[in-house]
This record gives structure tokens, sequence and C-alpha cells, in this order.
């Protein structure tokens, strides 16, 4: 696969915006691995082998397991998830995939159980940027496999 534009070369500005918005997340003091479990799920649902590539890479420098990462398409059927990993995992799926329907009261109510009403809203912003990212990816055909962290892990949260 032949990648399109190279759109942060092209587009500085959008990718400005869109780390812009990156590092509001990290502001939010959401634990980097849950984040990187979301965007993760999110990626594969969208087909981003780029982003799936990124936030596995981070999971794991992160001290994520492979059994977990590579258990991420069917975390329902494991018992590898904690509670609110599960919601997390949930609103992640229900956000990413909302042109299918809105987003079920059950989701939201579980979300609600365990994460506060400004995590809920920096978990969304996490999947409004990766979603976003997904798209940059897919549609322009980012070569998956090039990405390698440039900053320390702790640091690593955004698409750098």
């Amino acid at each position: 696969m032949t990648p399109r534009i190279a759109y942060g070369q092209v587009a500085p500005g959008a990718m400005a915006a869109m780390r812009g918005l990156d590092g509001y997340v990290a502001e939010q003091g959401i634990d980097p691995t849950l984040l990187d479990l979301i965007k993760t799920r999110a990626s594969e649902i969208n087909g981003c082998a780029y982003c799936v590539d990124m936030h596995t890479k981070l999971a794991r420098a992160r001290g994520e397991t492979e059994q977990r990462l590579y258990a991420l398409p069917v975390w329902r059927e494991t018992p590898f998830y904690d509670a609110r990993e599960r919601a997390a995992l949930a609103w992640a799926e229900s956000v990413t995939l909302v042109a299918r329907g809105p987003v079920p009261d059950d989701v939201y109510e579980e979300a609600r159980r365990h994460f506060t009403e400004g995590e809920l809203i920096g978990l969304t912003m996490a999947l409004v940027a990766i979603n976003g990212w997904n798209r940059l990816a897919v549609s322009f055909r980012t070569e998956p496999g090039t990405y390698q962290p440039r900053v320390p892990v702790h640091e690593a949260a955004s698409h750098a």
C-alpha cells in the first residue's frame, strides 16, 4: 500500500490542532495505559493499522501485557480487564460506533459508575482525537510499523 499524502508536512496547522487536543487529554490525569487500551480498541474498530501499531507499542512500553493487548477485540469474553477498564472499553466502542446509533444508556451509566464527569469528558475527547487520527492515517495510508516512540514513555501519550 502506497502512502497518499504526507499530511504532517502538507498541513502542519492541522497537526498542531490535533496535537493540541492530545495535549488537553494528557492533562486530564487519566491513566495513560487505559488511554492506550481505548485508543487501540477504537483503532482496531476503524481498521487503522498505523494507530494500532503505535498504541500497542506505547502500551507495551508502559508495562501492558501481550495477553491483554491481543485480547482487546474480544475483551468481553476474557477475565483480563477490571470493571473500570471494561466500562472504558464499552464507552470507547459506543463512541467510536456512534454512526450505528446513540451511546446506550446502560453504557453511559456503567461509565459514570467508574469515572467522574470530567474523566468521562477526558475519555471522550481521547476518542474524538483517536478517531480523527484514524481517519487521517487510513485515508492517506500512513505506513504501519514506522512509528517509534521518540520521548520518554511517561510523556509519549500523544502522536508525535
